[in-house]
């Protein structure tokens, strides 16, 4: 199923998307759980009773976040082989290496991504990757058991200006509305073999990432199990797993985005998240 948080005539829903309508869960559901987080850890529930109702068409939704504010972001750095805009030489870590993104970093499917100001736009990236929404509590769990936990899968550009990444991670990583997200989780029965997921990202319709989940050099298991080690993660957390080749910093020469520019990152089979850049 496809799992959303939207908003329609002036009111927040969540609920299933499915044959191009929006199915919102009842005013009771949502009193038990107010957000889509609060109802991960029971899905077929959360499908049963939002198909009881009519719902309404997508075309008159206005997409939300998929996963909510209060969701942490965590970040895979240098998880695929390729000519990294800041170290060209970079090969495999040693270590899985974590970043976070802060609430307002990402707008939803449909939303424009905000022009940096000043020097800052004229190294603003794109950065398509698979996103993991986590559905039960994971705290110290095994490689084994990591992908027990998810939820589902969602596709996100995570919009980075590589001049600021150079004084810091966190900043050039955290810029307002630079990065897009959704529009909705495909829960994970929908996904068989989640290394088989193919990233693809457009810029203006022109393919410029296109590469297998498997070829990340730390795979989906292994990053969930490392985060649970250091904290506890909850329903609705948001790992980003890394980019791959072909973004616009990678490029000779570089290609960074401008207005006008549409970004489009498809997660095969799972979401496929459109952001203009205004």
């Amino acid at each position: 199923m496809k799992l959303a948080r939207w908003t329609h005539e002036g009111r927040d829903a969540y609920g299933v998307i499915e044959g191009g309508r929006a199915y919102g869960v009842s005013a009771g559901f949502a009193v038990r759980h107010p957000d889509l987080a609060d109802a991960l850890d029971d899905v077929a529930a959360l499908c049963t009773d939002a198909m009881s109702g009519a719902g309404v068409a997508v075309d008159g939704i206005d997409w939300r976040l998929p996963v909510a504010p209060t969701a942490r972001i965590i970040c895979v750095g240098i998880n695929y082989p390729k000519r990294y805009p800041l170290d060209p030489a970079q090969g495999r870590p040693e270590n899985i290496i974590l970043f976070a993104k802060l609430d307002g970093t990402l707008v939803p499917h449909g939303a424009h991504l905000q022009m940096p100001g000043g020097e800052a736009a004229q190294s603003f990236d794109y950065e398509g990757e698979i996103g993991v929404v986590i559905g039960r509590a994971a705290d110290r769990v095994s490689v084994a058991q990591a992908m027990d936990h998810v939820a589902g899968y969602t596709a996100l550009n995570d919009g980075s200006v590589r001049a600021w990444q150079k004084h810091s991670v966190h900043a050039g990583k955290n810029f307002a509305r630079s990065g897009g997200c959704g529009p909705w989780i495909a829960t994970a029965d929908e996904v068989p073999d989640p290394d088989a997921l193919r990233l693809v990202t457009r810029l203006n319709g022109e393919v410029v990432q296109d590469t297998l989940a498997r070829a990340m050099f730390y795979g989906m298991a292994q990053v969930i199990s490392y985060i649970s080690h250091m904290m506890p993660l909850r329903p609705g957390d948001l790992i980003a797993t890394g980019s791959p080749e072909g973004t616009g910093g990678s490029r000779t020469p570089p290609r960074f985005l401008v207005r006008g520019d549409v970004v489009e990152v498809e997660v095969e089979g799972v979401a496929t998240v459109t952001t203009p850049v205004g």
